[in-house]
């Protein structure tokens, strides 16, 4: 087990041996991105859409004037909805549209992270643009309004006007309506298929190297035409499509690993962070510690949890993945981290969410998170890991053990904060042993995990506290890991003694040294 995990854990390390030997950083732009700004997009004027039907028929008819009878179909729409909640928004997603919340024909004055429509209410969610197939079946419900009619030539009938070079069609409307760059000249190349890297510094690990932001989505446009991929583990992304022109890329915290990292401002379920309009080619982006706050905060977090996923993938490592579609917020100006499950269904004590998130738990009744991390306290790379690790590990014990053990976890702590501050209380109270249990665990796994990332002793993580998460590194260091650990952990062990004589019937042949360990700290 120990040979395992620090064989996975430094993967990313031993990934970056694409970087070259003698150059760590060969490659990196430490420079793109720095002028972005990460706040709210602000509009120009109108442009002119090349892909609309009308527009596109007028450049074939230049390029093929003996084929200007023959007529281009629309193959698509455009269009914007307005969900009225989480639920229809969520319905709009699960048809696979691509979403965004500002319109995709207008001149972007100054790029960021998202744009509020200033005809809606505030707080309301905003208008969501899309595009759809021409015969799209709209939900019943959901406001919504065509824009135009388009064509797409992936989108048109297979083998009509084979002949026909749509990518040269598709360039001449650009042209036509005035939307390539004034310095592209005449026949001069324009298109291409965007590829690149993102990637991020952890300044104790890997020895500095940037290593890659691992299985997160880059969202790639130009008006209306869309691809999208997902990073591999090393950062590294390419498109499928070929485009024209300029391309406005972004980065949606929508992992690959079945987890979102959101919310974005106006209650979109996970995170964009722009990464700016560039050319067809793609972009490269390194985040650092100096880049922008919330862009820094999704790239660790989603490093950490895309981690953890991986290692729950492996049956060796012995500990289940927390349920899928985990959701987890970010707050910069809030201390505590939690793991309250409320997307997976769990009751918890609004009043306690009150107390807890401040302003931010009004949100809560939309968009229900499963983990919070709060970054206030510290915002280096390697305290929102340890944090993020802990609220996985919690995850991955409400996996085995249900809605119900959580319940009363919770509401101990709610209980102990709203009364005391304390987040833990005193160990007395009606689900002091939910508390006890799952609070050891989390703080060993996360000093575990820490300590095969950044080497040297086991961290103290939690050892001053009355559930004392020493006595599992006691065992791990004693050969009782995280696969024995977890598998003692189901529904029905509630506190420090249960654990004891379930670890005990597990393993008899370690019985002498469970008793020993636990003995130490009654």
């Amino acid at each position: 087990m120990k040979k395992y995990l620090t064989l996975i854990l430094p993967a990313v390390l031993l990934s970056c041996s694409k970087l070259g030997p003698d150059n760590p950083y060969d490659s990196v732009d430490f420079l793109y991105g720095k002028n972005l700004t990460h706040d709210e997009i602000v509009l120009g004027g109108k442009l002119e859409n090349p892909y609309k039907t009308g527009n596109i028929q007028a450049a074939f008819d230049c390029l093929y004037p003996t084929k200007s009878r023959q007529p281009v179909e629309t193959t698509d729409l455009y269009v914007r909805f307005l969900p009225a909640d989480e639920n229809q928004y969520d319905l709009l997603e699960s048809l696979g549209l691509n979403l965004v919340d500002h319109p995709l024909d207008y001149e972007i004055l100054r790029d960021g992270d998202w744009y509020s429509d200033p005809t809606l209410p505030e707080n309301s969610i905003t208008w969501q643009y899309a595009v759809v197939p021409k015969d799209f079946v709209f939900p019943e419900g959901i406001r919504y309004e065509k824009l135009d009619e388009c064509f797409l030539a992936e989108h048109a009938v297979s083998g009509k006007a084979a002949d026909v070079d749509w990518e040269a069609v598709e360039e001449m409307s650009y042209r036509m309506t005035g939307n390539l760059p004034r310095t592209k000249a005449e026949g001069e190349e324009v298109q291409a298929v965007p590829s690149g890297r993102i990637t991020i510094v952890d300044s104790k690990f890997a020895g500095g190297k940037p290593v890659g932001v691992a299985g997160v989505m880059v969202v790639c446009n130009s008006f209306i035409k869309f691809d999208k991929c997902y990073t591999d583990r090393d950062g590294y992304y390419s498109m499928k499509k070929r485009f024209d022109a300029e391309v406005h890329y972004r980065l949606v915290f929508k992992n690959e690993k079945d987890f979102n990292i959101g919310f974005n401002f106006l209650l979109v379920p996970a995170s964009v962070s722009t990464l700016g309009t560039s050319d067809a080619k793609g972009v490269n982006l390194t985040v650092t510690l100096d880049s922008e706050t919330k862009l820094y905060t999704r790239s660790v977090v989603n490093n950490a949890a895309y981690d953890y996923m991986c290692l729950c993938a492996d049956e060796s490592f012995g500990v289940q993945a927390p349920p899928k579609d985990i959701r987890i917020w970010i707050f910069n100006k809030i201390e505590p981290s939690s793991c309250v499950m409320l997307h997976h269904g769990t009751i918890v004590d609004m009043s306690w969410i009150a107390s807890f998130l401040g302003a931010w738990s009004s949100l809560v009744t939309l968009f229900t998170p499963d983990i919070t991390i709060g970054t206030a306290a510290s915002k280096s790379y390697d305290s929102i890991y340890a944090s993020t690790v802990h609220e996985l590990a919690h995850s991955s014990h409400f996996a085995v053990v249900g809605k119900k053990y959580w319940d009363d976890y919770i509401s101990y702590i709610a209980t102990s904060f709203l009364s005391t501050g304390s987040m833990y209380g005193d160990g007395n109270g009606n689900g002091a042993g939910c508390c006890e249990v799952g609070e050891m665990w989390a703080y060993y796994l996360q000093a575990k995990l820490y300590k095969e990332r950044y080497g040297g002793t086991f961290p103290a993580f939690g050892t001053s506290e009355w559930f004392h998460p020493q006595i599992l590194r006691y065992l791990d260091e004693r050969g009782l890991g995280p696969k024995e650990i977890f598998a003692a952990m189901d529904g029905e062990i509630a506190g420090r003694g249960a654990l004891k004589d379930r670890l005990i019937s597990l393993y008899p042949s370690k019985k002498k040294i469970i008793d020993q360990v636990f003995n130490r700290y009654d």
